[in-house]
């Protein structure tokens, strides 16, 4: 398994089979290397997983999903507002919901955080923030948190999914920092960490070398990459 970090939350995700995973696609974020802002550059894209409503996560979605045909996975509300816009591979869900899409099993987990739109000086509200957990043959179960705060139930998370790797936003101010990231990981029972949703703005201070301090003695990796960089983690012991 590959993950290359467009920049934020934006993830392109291949598999051992060869499914093709974009999370978050906010391809215009100022991190985005130029050759991966387009979505002509991710193709082929078998499946877009967006977390909530915000710009700074819908980003591209929609020329992302027209241009590779591939289907988006989000939140019931947040479906119905994509399909009104023209989307017709739209897969809309609830949190505790599973299903089945190019080959993965996908399930839907709350998020501590809001989700909604501006429309000129309208706000749309577009139902709940959410994570997700991914499962697929000979792949580690992985759980993109998307935008949230700490919170309890990801004890449970951990005990029901039990994941390997998590992608875990670390910037602070609108999210968890490094020190309830580093909790977060912890409860979550995970060998790895992708630190997400840092180093976009200023605003966003929190750092993985931050993380790393809080978790030192865990035995838990963070995974940190660069705009761009693709990394391999198939040797990497984050099954358990």
């Amino acid at each position: 398994m590959t993950i290359t970090w467009l920049g934020h939350s934006a993830f392109l995700i291949v598999t051992p089979d060869g499914k093709r995973v974009v999370t978050d696609p906010w391809l215009s974020n100022p991190k985005c290397p130029a050759g991966l802002a387009k979505p002509d550059a991710l193709k082929p894209v078998d499946l877009i997983l967006l977390s909530h409503g915000h710009d700074d996560h819908v980003g591209e979605v929609v020329p992302l999903a027209r241009t590779t045909g591939a289907p988006v996975v989000c939140g019931f509300e947040l479906g119905l507002y994509l399909s009104a816009k023209g989307l017709r591979n739209v897969s809309g869900m609830g949190i505790g919901g599973t299903q089945d899409v190019a080959g993965l099993h996908v399930t839907m987990t709350q998020a501590v955080h809001s989700s909604a739109i501006a429309e000129g000086n309208q706000i749309v509200g577009l139902g709940s923030a959410s994570g997700f957990v991914i499962r697929g043959a000979q792949l580690p179960t992985m759980y993109f948190a998307g935008d949230t705060g700490l919170f309890g139930d990801m004890r449970i998370i951990g005990d029901i999914y039990k994941p390997g790797i998590a992608f875990l936003p670390i910037g602070d101010h609108h999210t968890m920092g490094p020190d309830t990231a580093a909790i977060a990981a912890r409860w979550l029972g995970v060998r790895q960490v992708v630190p997400m949703h840092w180093g976009t703005f200023p605003l966003l201070r929190g750092t993985p070398s931050e993380l790393r301090r809080h978790l030192q003695g865990a035995g838990i990796d963070v995974l940190e990459l660069t705009p761009g960089q693709a990394a391999s983690v198939r040797d990497q012991p984050i099954s358990r």
